[in-house]
């Protein structure tokens, strides 16, 4: 007579829903890193790695295999509004780098003028950049004087003073930049001074 075991149900296997909960993780903490400035950096592998763990984890799901269809999308989602956010941050920055490179190679025009009625003054004139600072010096007899000149880097600055003598008079210096006028002063009398800065 032939015994047969008795039969045993099959067991099924445990849902594995490792890999959607890990997208979702993942995918949240590199949302919340791509809001902040340069820490931003570290959003990017984060947010692609929850966009990958995410969509295993709803292939998973799909097939049966997994049971977390709802945290794996919603894993998926804010991967990838923190990859958006990862982009815009990089698109901000590069404008701005651009920028400030425009900027730092831009000629910058820089005139002196001063007028008046004050005979022999004295006249200096400095121009400064990134990494030089010019200044000279000019006995004027008479009035007016104008002297343009011409600057590039990040910092595009000028300064003129113009010193009256012993007899006296009035002098008003003027400076512009680029066309515009930034500043304007007189003084009269003996030794006055009227100073003019494009800062």
């Amino acid at each position: 007579m032939t015994q047969y075991a008795p039969h045993q149900p099959q067991q099924q296997a445990k849902p594995s829903n490792g890999l959607g909960t890990t997208g979702f993780v993942v995918g949240i903490v590199g949302l919340v890193l791509s809001f902040i400035p340069l820490v931003g950096v570290v959003a990017w592998p984060l947010v692609i790695l929850g966009i990958i763990f995410s969509a295993v984890g709803i292939s998973k799901a799909a097939k049966g295999r997994a049971t977390n269809k709802g945290i794996a999308i919603a894993g998926l989602v804010v991967s990838v509004v923190g990859l958006v956010v990862c982009v815009l941050w990089t698109a901000v920055w590069k404008k701005a780098a651009d920028e400030v490179n425009e900027e730092a190679n831009r000629e910058a025009v820089i005139v002196y003028e001063i007028t008046g009625d004050a005979p022999n003054v004295d006249v200096t004139y400095s121009v400064f950049s990134d990494e030089d600072m010019s200044t000279k010096d000019e006995k004027v007899a008479t009035l007016p004087w104008t002297k343009e000149v011409r600057t590039k880097g990040y910092v595009k600055e000028g300064q003129v003073i113009v010193t009256t003598g012993e007899q006296g008079g009035t002098v008003t210096c003027r400076i512009t930049v680029d066309g515009k006028e930034v500043e304007t002063n007189t003084a009269s009398g003996p030794f006055q001074l009227a100073t003019c800065d494009s800062i």
